[in-house]
């Protein structure tokens, strides 16, 4: 019996179907990769896909919105941002989180590079779908520190970009465009370096105005 004849549970079949496509996809983009290659990847009957996914976009979409879930990336945020920890603290947690996931399994950034390249509409629906949530969470956090008067006032949704975007554009250097064959950095160090730079540019110093719009 070989292995596509082998009855697996239909919960089972989507991740092998998943797993396989996920491969692909990062390795050639969707728009390189054919419902073939991915039944021969993953060993089943190409009818098998459809009947588990009715397009190869959704398929894709299945995959996309499995990584994000099983990544919970949004949960463990609200976590780090109500843990009661120092900004510092709760900064470079997020960074050193964001740093160790994609570094484990960078896959997914690959999709949605190729995506972004090969169909806006795709990135676009991810952005609104997972990322624009997410930064607003930061944001929100951002807003009570600057009503507090621990942070300076600024667009608070321009800071979580920024935030985030150092943290990304270390890991798109390190695990995308190979630079950690040059220089491995240390996880936690590049994490609190990092978040050390963005807080010097947001906290209030002693004798600053923070109602002050930063010039």
């Amino acid at each position: 019996m070989t292995t596509s004849q082998v009855r697996v549970p239909a919960h089972d079949r989507r991740l092998q179907i998943m797993g396989a496509a996920k491969e692909l996809f990062a390795r050639q983009g969707f728009e390189g990769t054919t419902t073939r290659q991915i039944a021969q990847r993953a060993r089943v009957n190409e009818a098998i896909i459809f009947r588990h996914f009715p397009s190869k976009e959704d398929l894709y979409w299945a995959i996309i919105d499995h990584q994000c879930e099983v990544g919970g990336w949004q949960q463990s945020l609200r976590r780090q941002l109500t843990s009661g920890a120092t900004d510092r603290e709760i900064f470079a947690g997020i960074a050193e989180e964001i740093l160790t996931r994609r570094a484990k399994d960078s896959s997914l950034s690959r999709l949605l590079l190729f995506s972004a390249l090969e169909n806006q509409r795709r990135s676009q629906r991810f952005f609104q779908t997972h990322v624009v949530a997410y930064y607003e969470l930061i944001a929100e956090y951002i807003r009570r520190r600057i009503e507090q008067g621990g942070f300076r006032a600024v667009n608070p949704l321009l800071a979580a970009r920024g935030f985030v975007g150092m943290i990304v554009y270390h890991s798109l250097i390190q695990e995308i465009y190979g630079g950690k064959r040059y220089q491995d950095f240390d996880v936690k160090e590049v994490s609190e370096t990092l978040t050390n730079i963005w807080l010097d540019g947001m906290e209030v110093r002693d004798g600053q105005n923070p109602r002050r719009k930063a010039k």
